[in-house]
């Protein structure tokens, strides 16, 4: 195991509450927000929001984007990491953690709660209980862009490389892997 690499979690029993949200609203210059844990818009988020909206990227993106965030962030309170302390253990145990649990499940009403039914003009199988592949790797890819946009800014060393959530390719953390050392984050 490298330095400064925690063991394994027991990500088996980790309950990850449903704190924050995603808000979407009617404000042209806001139209999607990522509210955190405390009630309040997630400033760094609410940045990189900004990015993508000026790139042309639309209220829809934007709202994908800021799910798939939300659903990192909330990942991170439940180990008690916060997003700009992340490192590739975090990363590495998010896609581990994503690849094998549950998709949660919203509340509904009708006989047909909780089972996989079959899409009636094409038969093909509805969606299972697990995140599909294609949800995990749009998961990283925003991650990825989110953590480049906030290296950028200068505010944080991303701890998702490329390839990440599909293989660790050596055993360094981020910080060591970029520069040589973890003086980044203040080892």
């Amino acid at each position: 195991m490298a330095a400064g690499a925690e063991q394994d979690r027991d990500l088996s029993t980790l309950a990850v509450a449903t704190l924050g949200a995603v808000e979407v609203r009617a404000d042209p210059w806001e139209p999607v927000r990522l509210i955190g844990g405390d009630g309040g818009p997630v400033a760094a988020v609410m940045a990189f929001l900004g990015e993508l909206q000026a790139s042309g990227r639309s209220a829809a993106t934007q709202r994908s984007y800021a799910m798939d965030l939300l659903r990192w962030f909330r990942f991170g309170w439940a180990i008690d990491v916060g997003w700009d302390q992340a490192t590739r253990v975090e990363a590495r145990d998010f896609c581990r953690w994503l690849a094998l649990r549950d998709k949660p499940t919203r509340v509904r009403s009708g006989a047909g709660r909780g089972r996989v039914v079959s899409n009636v003009v094409t038969g093909k199988p509805g969606p299972g209980p697990k995140y599909a592949a294609a949800t995990r790797a749009h998961s990283e890819t925003v991650l990825r862009v989110f953590y480049d946009f906030c290296a950028m800014r200068r505010s944080v060393i991303s701890p998702v490389q490329r390839g990440e959530m599909g293989g660790i390719s050596d055993g360094l953390p981020c910080a060591e892997r970029q520069h040589g050392d973890n003086s980044m984050l203040g080892n």
